[in-house]
């Protein structure tokens, strides 16, 4: 176990990189297996997650391996071994779900073993099964495991999703990649995520239209086996990370390498509530596809919004942003709701703030009241099993004066890399320990 000792109370300063995102990593992870050849990914992350997706992969024989910190190569084998599947890795995360969509094409039966991640209610895979059920694959839940039969695939078809979720999305994309035809898929999420997995299909050659929309077309390939190389885009939500740190603290922080098309709304919200930020022109990602700027955030007087705060899926507040929005609520002035719709507990981790003098009310196991602004202080927390409710309790802490600890951290290094020393860059006393 390890934890973070944080004096906090200080405000913050300088200029800081956006990384690329843990969400598009385990994806692309996933979508490296439609390629039989020998897959490139650049600037990408070294992150809790993504170390267990490939310690799954390499357990049934992908190779991978660094050229330096943020280059990677991955090489498949001739053959797929799925039987020593490692079961402890995907205990750990629920991206592990990703994999059926590849895996439908390079097995006839096979046992994929159930998820881990982060603790946030019930999250029903029956999605998934529905999905994948246009693809003629049988799915039956047992107790360890899912067992895959894909005997009887069938031929690309018109898709309409039981829920516009991000990997339910994504596993359609991918088994729609290797199903020859076209395949048309309807209420598909259009997050960051799922166009940065477009984006590198249709470097490996499967054609997609309306990328970015809710209704997209894919003319899958029977095989795919070429050489590709694609640099990871920036992550919006990392990005709102030190957007809240810099409202909470009441620092001046530039952000460079801002996704701001999937930051648009969020900043809206918060430029209504009082702060103050300004905008660089847009530019490209090395993907050449995202839009990127560069914000500088100011110390800033907060106000609540007279509507509640809400996530939804894109174009709306994503849904990882919205708990980013309860420590900056803590800093502006009058009451501000917060709906979280989407999750059965999250809400709940968001009360932990009140051990830090927040002033919350939790009405439901979705709404929270907070009152503000107050003045923060330390404590000793150990962190919620779930990475976003995680992350604003360190960046409470960041704001609050005097020394606390936050335990097991785990959660935190699932989703956000080398984070101490990026936050210590900008000034904050803060400090890693393992025990």
């Amino acid at each position: 176990m390890s934890y973070f000792k944080i004096k906090g109370g200080k405000k913050l300063s300088g200029s800081i990189n956006v990384n690329s995102s843990k969400n598009s990593a385990v994806a692309l992870l996933a979508a490296s297996l439609v390629n039989d050849g020998i897959t490139e990914f650049y600037n990408f992350p070294d992150l809790e997650e993504t170390k267990r997706i490939i310690e799954i992969l390499e357990s049934i024989g992908v190779k991978f391996s660094w050229m330096n910190k943020r280059h990677l190569i991955i090489t498949q084998p001739k053959k797929l071994t799925i039987d020593n599947i490692n079961y402890a890795s995907a205990a750990k995360t629920r991206s592990v779900l990703l994999m059926l969509g590849p895996l439908i094409h390079k097995f006839r039966t096979f046992k994929l073993p159930k998820s881990g991640g982060c603790k946030l209610g019930a999250r029903t895979v029956a999605p998934h099964l529905y999905a994948l059920e246009n693809f003629g694959v049988k799915i039956d839940s047992c107790p360890q495991y899912y067992l895959v039969n894909t005997d009887k695939k069938s031929p690309s078809k018109d898709i309409i999703l039981y829920e516009s979720g991000d990997t339910v999305t994504e596993n359609a994309i991918l088994a729609a990649a290797l199903t020859p035809g076209k395949t048309i898929i309807k209420y598909a999420s259009a997050n960051y995520q799922i166009q940065e997995l477009c984006f590198f299909l249709k470097k490996l050659g499967v054609k997609i239209n309306n990328i970015g929309s809710t209704t997209i077309s894919i003319y899958g390939v029977s095989k795919i086996n070429t050489k590709v190389k694609y640099t990871l885009a920036e992550d919006p939500i990392e990005a709102m990370l030190f957007i809240a740190l810099a409202a909470t603290t009441h620092s001046e922080i530039t952000i460079k390498r801002c996704p701001i098309d999937f930051l648009e709304l969020e900043l809206l919200k918060l430029e209504k509530m009082g702060l103050n930020f300004s905008l660089s022109k847009k530019y490209k990602s090395y993907n050449k596809e995202t839009n990127l700027v560069d914000l500088k955030i100011k110390p800033s007087k907060l106000i609540a919004p007279e509507e509640k705060i809400y996530g939804r899926p894109f174009p709306g507040i994503n849904i990882d942003n919205l708990p980013f929005f309860v420590p900056i609520a803590t800093q502006a002035k009058g009451r501000t709701l917060i709906h979280d719709w989407v999750y059965e507990n999250r809400a709940l981790y968001y009360t932990e703030l009140i051990k830090l003098g927040a002033d919350i009310t939790l009405a439901d196991p979705h709404r929270v009241f907070i009152e503000g602004p107050t003045k923060l202080k330390s404590n000793e927390i150990i962190a919620p099993p779930a990475l976003r409710p995680a992350a604003i309790i360190l960046i409470a802490m960041l704001a609050a004066s005097g020394q606390s600890t936050l335990r097991n951290v785990y959660s935190i290094s699932r989703g956000y890399e080398n984070l101490t020393a990026r936050l210590a860059s900008l000034g904050a006393k803060i400090e890693k320990i393992e025990e």
